[in-house]
C-alpha cells in the first residue's frame, strides 16, 4: 500500500488517502448529472456508446445506484448529488411543496400555497410561478460550499437546463451559477460578477436553434427503436424536428444540452478551472433526457438520439480536459430516473402498465370532510399524489381525525397503493441497509422534512402512470416510490483508477463522502447520510 504526502487547501494540510495506482490528486472535479437518465436507459444503451459515457465505464461502474427516497423529482435528487444527504435532511422533499399558512396570491387570483424547492417566497410580489430563484431553502451545504469554506482559491462553477439543477449542485457559494430561464441562460438577480464571454453566443445560438431547430440524424444503432406508438392526437417513437419557434418543444432535442455544454466549456476555459492553486468543480446538469423522457418517453428513437448526442458531447469535454493536461476527476449520474409511457409498455410485454383513472376527487373527498367535521373549506391542500396538507384552519383538536378518515377516503381509490400518515412516518426509523430492499415507508422518511411535509404522503400503484391522458403534451413521467424511479448508475473515472463494475445497490449521497476522499477534505462524522466508496480495486482505499 502506497500513501501519497499531503493535500494542501488553502494552507490547510490534510492526510492524502492511499491509492494502489495512485492517480494524481484532481485539480477539478466534473459532476455531471444526466436528468432522468434511469438504470434502464443507462443499460439499454450502453454497448452502444462510443464517446464519454464508454470512457467512464472503463472506470468505477455502479449501474444500480439509488436515489433512495420517495420523491424522485429533480429537486430532491440534484440536492442529493453534491450534499451526502438525503432530501428530507437537505429540506428539498420536492419540486414543490405546500405551506397552508402561506398568504400569497397566485397568477389566477387565487391562494398560492405552493412553494417550489429554488425559490425564496417572503420576497414581495413573487408566487410559484413568478419567482425569484435562491437557494435558500438547501439546508445543508454541497461539496463546492465545504470546499470553499477551507480553500476560498477553489472555484465552483454550476451550469445546467434548469434553474433547480444548477442551483442544487451548485450550492450557496458557488462562482457562477447558471440556467436556461425559458428564453435565456440566466443567473441570479443579484449577482454581480462577470458572466463568461461565451453566453452571449450560447444565447444567440439559442435563439436561432428554436427558430430553426437543427436536424438531427438518427444514430444507425437507433434504428430498431424507431418506430410509431399512437397516442392521443398523434404519435411518439420517431425521431423529429421540433416545430420551429417552439422553445418548449426545442427542450426535448439533442440541441438544447449541446448549449448547456456549450456555456459549461465556455466558463472552464475562461476561468481555467482546474489550472489554479486550489482544486475546483464544475458541475453540469444535463436536463434534455428528461424532457426528451416526458415528451417521448424513455424507449424510442427520440431517446436513442438524446443519449448518443450526450455521449458524443461528454466525448468532447473529456478531451478538451486530456488536452488541457488537467488532472480530473469525473462522476456522473442522475437525479432521479423515469418510466416509460403505458402505450408502448403494454405493447412491450407489460399488459398491467396503464394511466391513472379518475384519481380521488380532492373537492368530493373535500366536501366530505368539511361536512362530517363542520369545517369550512378547502380541508385537504395537496396534488395528484405525494404529500397532501390539512388546511391551517383545522382546529388542532381535529386534525387527527380528519387526517384518519381523508387517508381512507384516499386509500379507496383503486389506483392508491398505499397512503401514509404523518404519525407513521414520523415514527418509522431513518433508513438504513440496501437501499434497494428499503420497504415503501422508509422510502417515505428519507424524504421526510418535518418543517414541509405533508400530513399525508400519497402513492399510486406501480406502473400507474399519474397522467390522466397521453394528449397533455407529456406521455410519461418519474416521481414515484418504486425502483424504476428510484435506479440511477453512479460512474466514477479518474485516471490511473482500475475500473470494475459493482452491481449492489449504493445510493447518490454516497458520492459527496467518495469525491472528498479524493482530495482529501475532511467531513465531520454525522454530518451526512451516505458514506465513501472505495473505488480502488484491491486491498488499498480512498476511504478512512
Amino acid at each position: 500500500m502506497k500513501t501519497r504526502s499531503i493535500v494542501a487547501l488553502a494552507g490547510l494540510a490534510f492526510a492524502a488517502p492511499s491509492f494502489a495506482q495512485t492517480p494524481e490528486i484532481p485539480k477539478l472535479i466534473v459532476a455531471i448529472s444526466i436528468d432522468q437518465y434511469s438504470t434502464d436507459v443507462f443499460n439499454a444503451h450502453r454497448t452502444q456508446m462510443t464517446g464519454g459515457i464508454k470512457r467512464l465505464m472503463q472506470g468505477v461502474v455502479f449501474p444500480s445506484g439509488y436515489q433512495s427516497h420517495a420523491a424522485t423529482e429533480t429537486c430532491p435528487g440534484h440536492a442529493t448529488i453534491l450534499t451526502g444527504v438525503r432530501p428530507g435532511r437537505a429540506g428539498i422533499i420536492a419540486n414543490d411543496w405546500s405551506d397552508p399558512k402561506l398568504t400569497r396570491t397566485g397568477r389566477d387570483g387565487k391562494p398560492d400555497y405552493a412553494v417550489y424547492c429554488a425559490e425564496d417566497e417572503t420576497i414581495p410580489g413573487t408566487n410559484s410561478s413568478n419567482y425569484v430563484v435562491s437557494p435558500v431553502h438547501l439546508k445543508v451545504p454541497t461539496l463546492g460550499d465545504r470546499l470553499k469554506a477551507v480553500s476560498p482559491k477553489s472555484r465552483v462553477v454550476a451550469v445546467s437546463g434548469k434553474d433547480r439543477g444548477a442551483v442544487m449542485m451548485g450550492g450557496h457559494k458557488a462562482d457562477q451559477t447558471w440556467w436556461w430561464d425559458g428564453k435565456a441562460y440566466a443567473t441570479y438577480r443579484d449577482w454581480k460578477g462577470s458572466a463568461p464571454k461565451a453566453l452571449a453566443a450560447v444565447n444567440a445560438a439559442a435563439k436561432a436553434a428554436i427558430a430553426k431547430p437543427p436536424v438531427e440524424k438518427l444514430p444507425l444503432p437507433c434504428a430498431t427503436a424507431n418506430f410509431s406508438v399512437a397516442i392521443e392526437g398523434g404519435s411518439v417513437g420517431q425521431l423529429k424536428p421540433p416545430k420551429p419557434g417552439d422553445a418548449r418543444a426545442f427542450r426535448a432535442s439533442p440541441g438544447f444540452d449541446r448549449l448547456t455544454m456549450q456555456l459549461a466549456a465556455g466558463a472552464l476555459a475562461e476561468m481555467k478551472l482546474g489550472q489554479g492553486p486550489a482544486t475546483d468543480i464544475l458541475a453540469i446538469s444535463l436536463s434534455g433526457t428528461d424532457y426528451t423522457g416526458h415528451t417521448f418517453g424513455t424507449a424510442g428513437g427520440e431517446m436513442c438520439a438524446q443519449i448518443h448526442s450526450v455521449d458524443r458531447m461528454l466525448g468532447g469535454l473529456f478531451a478538451r480536459l486530456d488536452v488541457a493536461k488537467i488532472p480530473y476527476a469525473v462522476v456522473l449520474t442522475a437525479d432521479h430516473g423515469g418510466h416509460d409511457l403505458p402505450e408502448r409498455n403494454t405493447q412491450n410485454a407489460i399488459p398491467d402498465a396503464k394511466r391513472v383513472g379518475m384519481l380521488p376527487n380532492f373537492a368530493t373527498i373535500d366536501a366530505g370532510l368539511a361536512a362530517k367535521h363542520r369545517l369550512s373549506q378547502p380541508v385537504l391542500i395537496g396534488a395528484l399524489f405525494g404529500d397532501v396538507y390539512l388546511a391551517s384552519t383545522v382546529p388542532e383538536a381535529k386534525r387527527a381525525a380528519v387526517i384518519a378518515d381523508a387517508a381512507a377516503a384516499i386509500a379507496d381509490h383503486p389506483d392508491v397503493e398505499t397512503v401514509f400518515t404523518l404519525g407513521e412516518i414520523m415514527a418509522s426509523p431513518t433508513p438504513s441497509g440496501p437501499p434497494e430492499n428499503w420497504p415503501l415507508i422508509a422510502r417515505v422518511r428519507a424524504s421526510f422534512d418535518p418543517t414541509r411535509s405533508g400530513d399525508l404522503y400519497v402513492a399510486l400503484k406501480e406502473r400507474v402512470t399519474p397522467i390522466p391522458t397521453s394528449g397533455l403534451g407529456y406521455v410519461a413521467t418519474h416521481g414515484s416510490i418504486w425502483n424504476y424511479d428510484r435506479r440511477v448508475p453512479i460512474l466514477f473515472w479518474q485516471k490511473g483508477l482500475r475500473g470494475f463494475e459493482q452491481p449492489n445497490g449504493v445510493e447518490t449521497v454516497d458520492i459527496l463522502p467518495t469525491l472528498a476522499s479524493l482530495i482529501g477534505l475532511p467531513i465531520p462524522a454525522g454530518d451526512i447520510d451516505g458514506r465513501c466508496l472505495d473505488l480502488v480495486a484491491g486491498p488499498a482505499t480512498n476511504c478512512r
